[in-house]
């Protein structure tokens, strides 16, 4: 083995235990990793094989504990390049099994020791699958991790902070998530094996993303299709936005309730909507564009996770097998007669997609630009683009 090799691998030869109690006050014992400490949220499954640096890093997490029902994680390491966001949101993470020294060639550092240097708590060797019947069965529940060297846990103090915590519902974390500082993406593009991550300079059309959460991976689609993009705080408000210009609006994703985020954030996209800008929006952005419609959302039991979820496009009849990350929805019933459902999942019929009748604004729940995962839904961004050339076209600016 070279020194190279050896700086990438942690020292699991100094075992910490670590727990996971659960608001109903079920105890799970296991294996401490990654940063030593405390994490409070909502737990929830991740069905995904591969990709659990970009899951890791979504924004769209925030508040949440992931539980990964796939046995084996961290065996390709991390690297520099497959992080969703600067900053990670989660509050922990869930492994049935120890984390194996990786092997693959883009790896830099031991998953454990990215764990610890972002200071997100984990917790390996229990039954990941036990844990997910709980919550495909009761719903998503509230849930603390804590590891530490002295294997000493007060189990009344956690479970007194899983229960005081206040859950998801009416929390907006999109404001703690967004940009403080509005900036112009550096037009990388998605990544190929022969060229990793390609800077595109030819910027042909001004694209407005509020952050409300976003991926990177997002801002590289649209790079591919020529666009300079402008991220902008989710509170910015929609004069400041139309004074620069744009040829089309994105929605982001992100976490929390919309209806939390939506006291201000429904007035900006309304106002957008009568400028008759095209507007597209990916999860929380779909959400939060179905309030401004006059839509309701609510809370869902469990949520949609992982990158194998099968939707039924209606306009096209043709099932695209999505990735998604969401634990609330657009209630159907609430829908104005302006508003067509174009996309509907094949696993709870929940709406996956909608559009504007009369305008070029749509959106769908799920996420066409998850990489790694399926890519059925790349043609999403080409609609998008499509719609912005027109109303280029129109303002020939």
């Amino acid at each position: 083995m070279t020194s190279k090799q050896k700086n990438k691998t942690s020292n699991f030869s100094n075992l910490r235990p670590a727990i996971l109690v659960l608001e109903n006050k079920s105890i799970f014992k296991g294996i401490g990793l990654g940063y030593q400490g405390e994490a409070t949220g909502e737990i929830c499954f991740n069905t995904s094989l591969t990709g659990y640096q970009e899951i890791i890093s979504d924004p769209s997490y925030a508040g949440q504990i992931i539980n990964f029902t796939f046995p084996h994680i961290g065996n390709v390491g991390t690297n520099n390049e497959d992080i969703e966001s600067d900053i990670i949101w989660t509050r922990g993470v869930i492994f049935n099994s120890e984390i194996t020294n990786p092997s693959n060639y883009r790896s830099l550092k031991h998953l454990d020791d990215w764990l610890k240097k972002n200071k997100i708590v984990g917790i390996t060797g229990i039954d990941t699958r036990s844990l997910t019947n709980f919550i495909r069965d009761k719903g998503a529940p509230k849930g603390t991790i804590s590891n530490n060297k002295s294997g000493k846990f007060n189990i009344k103090k956690l479970i007194k902070k899983t229960t005081i915590w206040p859950g998801l519902k009416g929390m907006d974390l999109a404001q703690e998530v967004s940009t403080r500082k509005n900036y112009t993406w550096k037009g990388l593009k998605t990544w190929s094996k022969e060229e990793g991550y390609k800077k595109n300079n030819k910027k042909k059309f001004r694209v407005i993303a509020i952050d409300y959460g976003i991926k990177k991976n997002i801002l590289r689609y649209f790079s591919n299709f020529n666009c300079e993009v402008k991220v902008v705080s989710c509170k910015e408000s929609a004069e400041n936005l139309l004074k620069l210009k744009p040829h089309g609006i994105f929605l982001s994703n992100g976490p929390g309730d919309p209806a939390a985020t939506g006291k201000y954030a429904i007035s900006t996209v309304q106002k957008l909507i009568k400028s008759n800008l095209p507007v597209f929006g990916i999860c929380l952005g779909h959400q939060i564009l179905a309030l401004a419609l006059n839509a309701k959302t609510k809370k869902m039991k469990l949520g949609h996770r992982g990158a194998n979820h099968p939707v039924k496009n209606l306009m096209s009849k043709k099932v695209e097998i999505t990735s998604q990350n969401h634990g609330f929805e657009v209630v159907k019933e609430s829908l104005p007669k302006n508003v067509e459902i174009t996309h509907r999942s094949l696993f709870d019929n929940c709406i996956e997609g909608i559009k504007l009748k009369n305008k070029p604004v749509f959106s769908v729940q799920y996420h066409p630009e998850s990489n790694p995962g399926p890519q059925d839904s790349h043609y999403l961004f080409n609609d998008f683009i499509k719609e912005i050339k027109k109303y280029a076209k129109k303002k020939r600016y």
